[in-house]
């Protein structure tokens, strides 16, 4: 019995089955790896892949007119220094930036805080200022194009007040000027659910305490209001600052830059240069100049988070 039984446990002791090769630990680790790596790899191939293009292309001479791709170092950066119209087209590009980011966030708060009232058809308002978003670009611009013809609804409605209005599109400071108007116009829908959903999640009881404590409408606004929806209102300016150097087919649509070059911002300006003169070496300079400045002014406002955005857990 004891030799049957010592057989027993050596045979136990063999067919004992073997540790998992891989612990639960890195199985974990790998399946992280396989459900991020789609998004890994779409990053590389549309973001960082054309970003170092881009700059292989800035270092050389590369016409497509005459296919002619020879390398030229600093050339193209040099360039930059030299050009008598890029001082122009930056006044251009900040000036447009400087007036889009303040009239979008206050048109699209003054928005939000009127909608969000409690009254009858409210809804109907929501989706009427809403509605522009949903409206295609191409098709929202053509329209504006029309209208601010001289012979347009804009200027006979000013007829009617007596008042002569100018050639929007011919004229450098209205055709600036129009081109703002519809930018905002156009993208005020979507802050003001952003600002309004941000609304919605202030607490009742801090905005009636302090009105029991007699501050009136505009100081709780000012006071409690804002500093809680600051995070809304900071990531705004951000998506809005780096939408408002990318503003393309408006200027392409209403003015074609001009009149002059007083309407054309820096992406319009690479894109004469790299389509309009075939120099792509020249405007993949540009393009990153574009880049350096549009990080500077995004890390920028991320540092500027610390000091106006307000977080309930300090």
């Amino acid at each position: 019995m004891v030799q049957v039984q010592t057989e027993v446990s050596a045979g136990s002791e063999v067919a004992a089955p073997r540790p998992p090769r891989l612990t639960r630990r890195v199985r974990e680790q790998i399946a992280g790896y396989l459900f991020t790596a789609p998004l890994v790899l779409g990053f590389l191939a549309i973001v960082i892949g054309p970003l170092v293009m881009v700059g292989w292309y800035s270092l050389h001479h590369f016409e497509t007119l005459t296919g002619q791709f020879t390398f030229a170092g600093a050339d193209n950066y040099e360039a930059l220094a030299d050009d008598p119209r890029l001082p122009g087209v930056l006044a251009a590009t900040g000036l447009f930036v400087v007036c889009i980011v303040p009239l979008g966030i206050s048109l699209s708060l003054l928005l939000a805080v009127l909608v969000n009232q409690k009254l009858p058809g409210i809804k109907v308002f929501r989706a009427i200022f809403f509605a522009p978003t949903l409206v295609s670009l191409a098709a929202w611009t053509i329209v504006w194009h029309f209208l601010l013809l001289p012979n347009g609804a804009v200027n006979s409605l000013l007829r009617t007040l007596s008042i002569h209005g100018p050639d929007w599109l011919r004229e450098p400071g209205a055709a600036m000027a129009a081109v703002i108007v519809v930018q905002v116009l156009k993208g005020a829908g979507m802050n003001m659910l952003i600002f309004l959903a941000a609304l919605q999640s202030v607490p009742k009881e801090l905005t009636e305490s302090a009105r029991v404590d007699g501050a009136g409408r505009f100081r709780t606004f000012r006071s409690i209001t804002l500093p809680i929806i600051s995070p809304e209102i900071l990531m705004a300016v951000m998506l809005m600052t780096i939408g408002a150097f990318k503003v393309f087919e408006q200027i392409l649509l209403l003015t074609g830059g001009g009149p002059g070059y007083s309407t054309t911002v820096l992406i319009f300006y690479i894109y004469r240069q790299a389509f309009g003169t075939g120099d792509l070496g020249y405007a993949g300079a540009l393009s990153l100049l574009m880049f350096a400045i549009l990080l500077l002014l995004t890390a920028g406002l991320w540092q500027l988070r610390k000091k106006v955005v307000f977080y309930e857990s300090d």
